[in-house]
């Protein structure tokens, strides 16, 4: 099964006043395993960034103003994507801005129902109250963050396909074992199957309790 985990940096919060994409980030699964297939792509949002987004992601106009835009980039993109179902933290906030960039050059959107949405996932399976932020989950499974200073859309995608893969019930049940270590565990079972039996006879010391306390048990079974 192919999945895909997508997350996005923007100018700000909403795509209905203006704000645009200024970066997407995708990450390749397969059975639930990352493949090491990534997708990341910078973009000219064609308007100003304001300050307050500069320091959430670290993109500043000037960095972002050679960039391709967005019609420029979309066949790769949706090449990646392929019909795979889509796991994204928040889905409403990045299909938004997907959509919105979609309907700017007469494309088709991504229907929401071809995503998983993480935070919907968390809530599910963290105590009630508990925060899902990414920065959150990742504390809570123990996932290392530390080089999160700044939002990055392709390091948040790596993140959240551990995060989910953890929501899952982590890797165990999905790592398949390679021809060598299913070799060496076949040769540990017959190793221990065909071990030397172990004597277990009991002492004459014990063999005398266990007749004394036989002998105080009515109509016993060992005697007949």
């Amino acid at each position: 099964m192919r999945e895909v985990v997508l997350d996005t940096e923007t100018t700000g919060l909403d795509p209905s006043v203006g704000h645009r994409l200024v970066e997407i980030g995708c990450v390749e699964l397969e059975n639930h395993v990352s493949t090491g297939r990534t997708y990341q792509q910078y973009l000219n949002p064609e308007r100003e960034v304001p300050i307050e987004a500069e320091r959430v992601h670290g993109l500043s106009s000037n960095f972002l103003r050679d960039k391709p835009r967005f019609a420029e980039i979309v066949d790769a993109l949706m090449s990646f994507i392929g019909d795979a179902p889509l796991v994204i933290h928040n889905a409403s906030f990045d299909l938004g801005f997907l959509n919105m960039e979609l309907g700017r050059i007469s494309r088709a959107p991504i229907a929401f129902t071809r995503a998983l949405d993480t935070v919907a996932l968390a809530r599910r399976k963290i105590p009630p109250g508990a925060p899902a932020s990414l920065d959150a989950l990742c504390r809570r499974f123990n996932i290392d963050n530390t080089g999160r200073e700044l939002h990055g859309a392709l390091l948040d995608a790596n993140l959240l396909a551990e995060v989910y893969l953890s929501l899952l019930g982590g890797r165990q049940a999905t790592l398949a074992l390679n021809r060598g270590t299913r070799a060496a565990s076949a040769a540990a079972a017959v190793r221990l199957r065909s071990r030397t039996p172990r004597v277990h006879a009991p002492t004459p010391d014990e063999e005398a309790a266990h007749a004394a306390f036989v002998a105080t048990i009515k109509d016993a079974i060992w005697k007949a």
